[in-house]
């Protein structure tokens, strides 16, 4: 069996060396590393991920924390990260979280994880602290909660303060919001964000005209739905992301509204779909796959640099309102 001192005495460098190099440590030089790189290809030799594991004490392997697969939002997420990791030599294991409340702590230790990327976490949750006890680094992702830690995360009051002027530029009075979870750091900060601005054109949100609910399709479409069953149905409806503006698109469509010649729509995320012509969704627009890389990028400095580690660090992303077809004038009635 070839092993990393066959390596080493083929490339003529010490057997840490060899360790190095094929991890593209930033202290080998490049003439080093392609030395040991074809050393390695002559021999046939393929690192052992078990061994690197026991020497380090690392597995090199990072969870990402999210609720369900079928939320839109991930799959955009998860090959963000999953490229940024693979470039800085880690894996991603993903686990979901179910909405039943099962305790997935004990689910991320028994797969030795190096570190966990939360993109679910509440403010109820007891996870940040759980990873925080054990020593388990971790980061937030478009969440936050009362354990500090690293974050990425978006800056929603400037993206919703375009849409909230847009709105009243359009002669919008009747506005409703369909928001995501008071439990959630993302729920209350665009909820906030929201209100603010409107307040600040003149226009409210009484409690009739406000639906909240996980940040699904099924939310948004029963949102829509309680809406245009009022005596009064709103002009706009501004939705907590791009998914829940999706599913409120559609429940007005299948009421027979035209959107946006009788109400207008606007969502928030800008994901991929929003952008497809079946859609073409105004919403508040951001730089995701930045973020996600961001995320990813701030938990493996956190791992690498153990006890040697700085105080938190947190990114922030601005927002804007990027005009598409589902934003009009205010309809007269």
């Amino acid at each position: 069996m070839v092993t990393s001192h066959d390596v080493a005495r083929l490339a003529g460098v010490s057997q840490p060396t060899v360790s190095r190099a094929l991890r593209d440590s930033p202290n080998v030089s490049a003439e080093t590393k392609e030395r040991v790189r074809r050393a390695a290809r002559s021999l046939g030799y393929v690192v052992s991920e078990s061994g690197r594991a026991l020497a380090s004490g690392r597995t090199r392997r990072v969870g990402l924390l999210v609720t369900d697969l079928e939320n839109q939002f991930y799959p955009y997420v998860i090959a963000a990260m999953h490229r940024q990791l693979e470039a800085l030599d880690h894996q991603l294991i993903l686990h979901t979280e179910d909405r039943d409340g099962e305790d997935v702590t004990e689910r991320l230790f028994s797969h030795g994880l190096d570190g966990v990327l939360l993109a679910t976490t509440t403010s109820d949750s007891a996870l940040p602290v759980r990873l925080r006890d054990r020593g388990v680094p971790f980061v937030y992702f478009n969440r936050t909660s009362a354990v500090e830690a690293d974050s990425a995360t978006v800056d929603a009051a400037a993206g919703l303060g375009e849409v909230a002027e847009a709105l009243a530029h359009r002669g919008h009075r009747r506005v409703a919001a369909i928001f995501g979870p008071r439990n959630t750091s993302t729920g209350e900060e665009r909820e906030e964000a929201l209100r603010e601005a409107l307040e600040h054109h003149g226009i409210g949100l009484p409690r009739a005209l406000t639906h909240r609910g996980p940040f699904d399709v099924e939310t948004g479409h029963a949102g829509m739905r309680r809406f245009l069953a009022l005596p009064q149905c709103p002009t706009a409806v501004v939705c907590s992301n791009d998914v829940v503006a999706i599913g409120a698109v559609n429940a007005a469509h299948e009421a027979g509204l035209a959107i946006p010649e009788q109400v207008s729509v606007v969502g928030f995320d800008d994901l991929p779909p929003a952008r497809w012509p079946v859609f073409a969704l105004t919403t508040v627009a951001y730089d995701l796959t930045a973020m996600a890389q961001a995320a990813a990028r701030l938990l493996i400095e956190r791992i690498e640099a153990g006890d040697r580690a700085g105080s938190y660090r947190h990114e922030v992303f601005p927002t804007r309102l990027v005009h598409r077809r589902t934003l009009a004038a205010a309809p007269a009635r």
